[in-house]
Parts: structure tokens; sequence; C-alpha cells
């Protein structure tokens, strides 16, 4: 009996002729045997959920540095919210669920600690650049199992890389999770800047809560269902033209006043100059960085981009610690 060939046979039978088919996967960087229970894809999502970066999302920002409270998102949250919000609307599309859950607990597996503020000091600082959608892929590929990688599938990898806005997934589960990702971080984000005082709901233009509703609850409900409406029976993840223009509303509404609010971003200046210190002190000392690292050089990797690799995989936490124990004398230490 194999386990793994019913299932194949059942999303045959069962999902969308526009889904993504397991036994129709373009494969994976190295060939190796199948599994006689999971399909390439839950495969897959099993390999990204006991992986040691996403272990680490736990302590990682999402928007707010180092909040004073225990309900704050962060990277780990905000990848479940996205890989929540993704199924609900693979499932209604009759879409493959596991590739889509996949690619949306994959796709931050690259980011920073800090947020965007340590991206943005890691791309400064790098002659490579860095981007965390690309780090992300750098991460399963290479980075995982001492160099080995976690050898995914080609479209999970494909969905992670092309996440962000200005991506283009050739799966129309790569592009639910593009969507997810949108909707996922402007529901918490919002959600989060109440919170801590920044916003009220009522601060939210009139004329997008019209659209999409009045609370963040309602909203998050209103664009899934709208995709879900907008794209039924469709080789594409849309949403309707009022929906989609209220949705860009609302982020630019959030850039305004969240993503460049001193009182949520005012630290950030702090963190990128942490991030610098760490990048610069490595690059000159290179064997401080564990094993597993400096041998990536020994292999042919830039000695810039491995730096990045290392600095960019720590948690908020672990990066403190190493900037006090670099930086900060002994006797200065509370």
């Amino acid at each position: 009996m194999n386990i793994r060939e019913d299932l194949e046979k059942w999303e045959e039978q069962y999902l969308s002729p526009y889904a993504t088919l397991s036994n129709r996967s373009c494969g994976r960087m190295r060939e190796e045997p199948q599994c006689d229970i999971r399909p390439v894809f839950q495969r897959d999502r099993d390999r990204i959920i006991h992986s040691k970066a996403f272990r680490r999302l736990k302590d990682k920002t999402q928007v707010f540095l180092s909040p004073m409270g225990d309900h704050y998102r962060t990277r780990l949250t905000h990848t479940l919210e996205v890989s929540q919000n993704a199924r609900t609307i693979a499932r209604a599309l009759r879409l493959n669920e596991e590739l889509v859950e996949a690619i949306a607990l994959g796709h931050d597996l690259g980011h920073t600690p800090f947020g965007h503020a340590g991206e943005r000091a890691l791309n400064r600082v790098c002659p490579y650049g860095f981007c965390h959608a690309q780090q992300s892929v750098r991460t399963v590929d290479l980075l995982e199992k001492d160099g080995q990688g976690l050898n995914l599938t080609f479209e999970v990898r494909d969905g992670i890389r092309n996440h962000q806005t200005t991506g283009h997934p050739i799966t129309l589960e790569g592009c639910v999770v593009r969507l997810s990702d949108k909707i996922a971080y402007i529901h918490h984000d919002m959600d989060d800047a109440i919170r801590a005082g920044i916003l009220k709901e009522e601060d939210v233009p009139k004329p997008i809560r019209e659209v999409i509703g009045d609370t963040t609850g309602e909203r998050l409900d209103h664009f899934i269902h709208d995709i879900v409406s907008a794209s039924s029976g469709k080789k594409e993840i849309c949403m309707s033209p009022p929906v989609e223009e209220a949705m860009q509303k609302m982020r630019q509404f959030m850039f305004e006043r969240v993503y460049t609010n001193p009182q949520a971003k005012g630290e950030e200046g702090k963190a990128e100059i942490l991030m610098e210190m760490l990048y610069d002190y490595y690059l000159h000392h290179i064997d401080a960085m564990p094993e597993d690292f400096t041998a990536l050089i020994g292999q042919g990797e830039a000695k810039e981009r491995v730096v990045c690799d290392y600095v960019g995989s720590m948690t908020d936490r672990f990066a403190l610690a190493k900037y006090e124990e670099l930086f900060v004398p002994k006797s200065w230490r509370y």
C-alpha cells in the first residue's frame, strides 16, 4: 500500500484544474527517493517546520521593536497568520493547500533580526545587497542542515522567492501566499498599532471603512471573501477592483501612520547601527563565526555574503547579546 500515491490520485480527482498537483512537480534540486506516505509539498512543509531557521522566527521583530507586552506579533506569529489566511483561500478555491502552506511557512525564513531595519542595514553594507526573499531561498537551498539545505521542490522555492509585491509566482498557490502576506500584515500591524496606542479604529479614513469594514477583523474577513469570490473559476488570484483599491489605500495609510511613525520606528536607527557594527566586526574576524559558516567560505562563497548569512540569521536577542559581548565593557553592563 502506498499512501502517497492514493493522496496524489485524490488531488487529481478533487482539486481545481488550475491547482498544482504534487505528482506533476518540477522536482527538487537533487533527486531523492519519494516518501511512501507524504506527497512532495507536504514533505517540504514538514522540512520547513523542523528547520532551525523556522524556530528562530519566534524571536525576530515583525514591526514593533522590543514591544512592552506579550501580545504583539513576532515574525513567527506573522508567518502563522499568513499560512492560515492562505490555507483558507486555497481550500475554498480547491488549490493545493499543502503547497500553499509550505510556501507561507517558508516565506520569511531569511528575514533579519529587527525587522526591515536589519534588512536595510545589511543591504546598505553588503556589496551583494540583501533581500529577505532571496535570503529565504538561500536559507533553504544552502544554509540549513550544515550547508546541505532542505532540497525543496521548485514550486515551493519559487513561491518563497516571489512572495513580495514585485514577485510573479508561477503557481496560483504562490499567488495566494503573495496576497495573503499583504492582508496579514495590514491586519495584524493595524491591530498591534491600536494595542500600542498609536491608532484608533476610527482613524482609518471613512472611504476605506465603507468598502472593507470598520474593524480589523471585519477587514480581514472581507479581504479573504473577496479574493475567493473574485478568483473563483479563474486561472488567476485577484481582488475585485474596489477592494483592491481600498487595500492599496489602507497600505498607504499604514505607511504614513505606522511604518514611518517615530513612536513605532524611532529606535530603528539604533538597530541599524548595531547590525552594521556586527557585520563589520565579523567581516574582519571571520574565524569568530561558527564553523558551519566559515566552511562556506572554504567552499568558495564570498566572505561578505557569508557574514550577511550569519548576522542576518541572528535573532533579536542573540544579536543584542553579541553586540554587548563585543562592544560594551563588562563594567558598563547591568
